[in-house]
Order: C-alpha cells, then sequence, then structure tokens
C-alpha cells in the first residue's frame, strides 16, 4: 500500500505519540519512513525589525543550536524504528513556514504518504493556535494520515 511514509515531528510529547503510531503504522504495511524536523530560520523566530542585535546570539549559534535540537529529536523516532525493525532515515529542512518545509519535503523524498498527529483542538483555540496539520492538509499533493493524539490526563 505505502513504500515511504514522512513522519514530522516536533520534539514534543505529543508529536513523539504520533511518530510511534506512525512507526507502527509503517511495520504494519511494510513501509519506509522518513523522520523530519523543520526548523525556522533565525530570521523567523525574531521578526525582520532588527530585533535581532538584542539577541546575545548570532545567526550560526542559532543554526548549530537547531541542527543539535533537530539530531536529539529525530534520534528518538529513528530509536522507535529500528526497535521496530522499520527503516528509516532523518531529514532535517529550514523553512520560514513549517507546513511548506514538510510538503516539501515529502515531495523531495518521494513519500506517499504523510503521517502526522493533531491536537484535535476546534473553535477559538484552533483559530488562535493555527495549525500546521490543517495547512499540511491543504498543501499535500500526496495522501495525509491525521493521528488524533491524546492528551495525558
Amino acid at each position: 500500500m505505502f513504500k515511504k511514509i514522512l513522519i514530522p515531528t516536533d520534539g514534543s510529547a505529543l508529536s513523539a505519540q504520533a511518530a510511534n503510531k506512525g512507526v507502527c503504522f509503517a511495520r504494519e504495511t511494510g513501509a519506509e519512513v522518513v523522520a523530519l524536523y523543520v526548523t525556522q530560520p533565525f530570521a523567523a523566530t525574531v521578526g525582520f525589525d532588527g530585533m535581532a542585535a538584542a539577541y546575545a546570539i548570532t545567526d550560526e549559534d542559532y543554526d548549530k543550536t537547531a541542527q543539535e535540537q533537530a539530531q536529539k529529536y529525530l534520534k528518538a523516532v529513528l530509536d522507535r524504528a529500528e526497535t521496530a525493525g522499520v527503516k528509516a532515515k532523518g531529514k532535517s529542512v529550514s523553512n520560514f513556514n513549517v507546513a511548506d518545509g514538510l510538503v516539501q519535503a515529502a515531495e523531495e523524498e518521494g513519500c506517499d504518504l504523510i503521517f502526522i498527529g493533531s491536537h484535535g483542538r476546534s473553535g477559538l483555540s484552533r483559530l488562535l493556535l493555527g495549525s500546521v496539520t490543517i495547512k499540511v492538509l491543504s498543501l499535500a499533493k500526496t495522501a495525509v494520515l491525521v493521528y488524533r493524539v491524546k492528551e495525558p490526563a
């Protein structure tokens, strides 16, 4: 059915929950996994109004820290895949828009499914927080499976 599944992670516990289910799904379908972490460029985090000078870090420091964080989060997914006996690779990309970066990576890697988690928020909280998942659904040219993560009680 599916041969290559993109599983994005942001390092959160809920993202890890979705990634674990995605790896299980890949094992059941015989697919391989591309674990993805999308960073945003330094300029996206501090704005374009010269505020960067107020921070004690440089673009290079930010990029280095972002890559270290990406490797840590990707390693968790890759370790889970290895334990499950699923072929997997990690990828980190940088994009001002996380959803765009995710969809572009899926296309570049030849993925035929994006397995993504969602909090299932609705109403005002969804409007205020936005939703990478909803943006991915509108942008993706490939199948998207949305896994509803369960918030801890």
